[in-house]
């Protein structure tokens, strides 16, 4: 009976022994986890960041070129070993430029592929689609390709945006025509969506300043070229000028239409668009259309940003076998440059106290970053870096040119 109760006693010992180093083995993984990935896309020799944008369709031009910026500036700094130890890596899922593309990528990108941050996203109706989402993993949402106002909404503290508003480059817009071209007859085409309505209440408020109201206005779906009623619609109220809010194929299709049919008019639209694409898809045609930019010229390499950024691109140009200098360079590329170094400068500040609140609460502070002379400033309420407008048109050659102001009090 006795070595019966002892064999029963040994036995009992060897599993509660096994089982010890079973939990300490699960207690060793889980520590050393924790120590590798501290936050969501963190670990100690990358960062990952995650991104949905209109890689197909109408739009596609808009979201590889955002893209190949922020991939410029993050191969800028993997050259040299990383931030503080930790390469940079971008995860893009292609949406289309439909918000409920968007929904699913932007769920797979923080619940799946576990991204620190989300970046570069492209449109109105997909940004608003998607920010609460990020909002509520309190994911940096950094970047969007969008300066719809509901973005610049001080309570969203998630979300850094880097470009200025379509408020502001509808203001610099109708303000031109007013002051610089003695231009009061002002109609509007506008896509069907929250991008479209963000650009038509920018003008409206922009004419109303001035007591004046449009002469006409027209609409067209979202990732369609179906204009033409709109032109008929807009000619019979013969404006002087005409403000298109939407992506560069709608916008090119437009002119097109809108000429032939006798609509003798400016025409001018905003950053979004598209600028590259939209002179290459008009050719001839763009001559004299104007757009408002949101970063300097994209091939004026006497400012310091766009030689960085000619310089990234060349060197991007190598590690992913494309030629970008030839087709990759614009002023999408650009403002995805200045996204992308916006990020790295953040992370450098930022060190080994990296997590998604310290990134977001960054940007709470009155803070100011300078990429190679191109100012971004942050601070309590103000989620928005740049305010800079510039005014471009594209010439007889399919080149922009900065258009300098006449009025004197600009």
């Amino acid at each position: 009976m006795k070595l019966i109760v002892a064999r029963q006693t040994v036995s009992r010992n060897l599993k509660f022994r096994r089982f010890s180093i079973y939990l300490a083995a699960i207690a060793f993984f889980c520590c050393l986890t924790n120590t590798v990935r501290a936050e969501p896309g963190v670990f100690e020799d990358r960062i990952v960041f995650g991104q949905s944008a209109a890689f197909e369709g109408p739009a596609a031009s808009l979201g590889t070129d955002i893209r190949n910026g922020i991939l410029a500036a993050f191969d800028e700094v993997n050259r040299t070993g990383g931030v503080n130890g930790r390469k940079l890596e971008l995860i893009s899922y292609n949406d289309g430029y439909e918000p409920e593309l968007a929904i699913d990528n932007t769920r797979r990108l923080i619940e799946q592929d576990q991204v620190f941050a989300l970046i570069g996203e492209v449109g109105t109706p997909t940004s608003r689609a998607v920010q609460p989402i990020a909002r509520e993993y309190r994911a940096p949402f950094i970047g969007a390709f969008t300066g719809a106002a509901f973005l610049r909404d001080p309570g969203l503290t998630n979300v850094i945006n880097i470009r200025a508003s379509y408020d502001q480059e509808t203001e610099e817009l109708v303000d031109f025509l007013v002051k610089d071209r003695g231009i009061k007859r002002i109609a509007i085409l506008y896509q069907d969506d929250t991008f479209g309505s963000a650009g038509l209440s920018g003008v409206v408020a922009a004419l109303n300043r001035r007591g004046l109201e449009l002469v006409a206005d027209g609409t067209y779906m979202r990732n369609t070229v179906a204009v033409k009623r709109a032109a008929l619609a807009i000619r019979k109220a013969q404006p002087d000028a005409v403000i298109i809010i939407g992506a560069y194929k709608p916008a090119a299709e437009f002119i097109r239409i809108a000429r032939s049919i006798g609509v003798d008019a400016l025409f001018l639209t905003v950053s979004f668009v598209g600028s590259n694409a939209l002179a290459s898809d008009l050719g001839k045609e763009g001559s004299g259309v104007i757009v408002s930019q949101v970063v300097p010229l994209f091939h004026d390499t006497s400012v310091s940003v766009v030689a960085s950024f000619h310089d990234a691109m060349a060197k991007l140009s190598e590690t992913s076998g494309r030629d970008l200098l030839i087709d990759g360079l614009g002023f999408v590329s650009l403002e995805g440059y200045i996204t992308g170094r916006l990020v790295v400068e953040v992370l450098r500040d930022l060190g080994d106290d990296l997590t998604r609140e310290t990134f977001i609460g960054l940007f709470e502070e009155l803070k100011g970053y300078e990429i190679d002379g191109f100012s971004l400033q942050y601070g309590p309420g103000d989620n928005q870096g740049s305010n800079n407008v510039f005014l471009t048109v594209i010439n007889d050659d399919g080149k922009f040119e900065t258009i300098k102001r006449q009025a004197a009090d600009q």
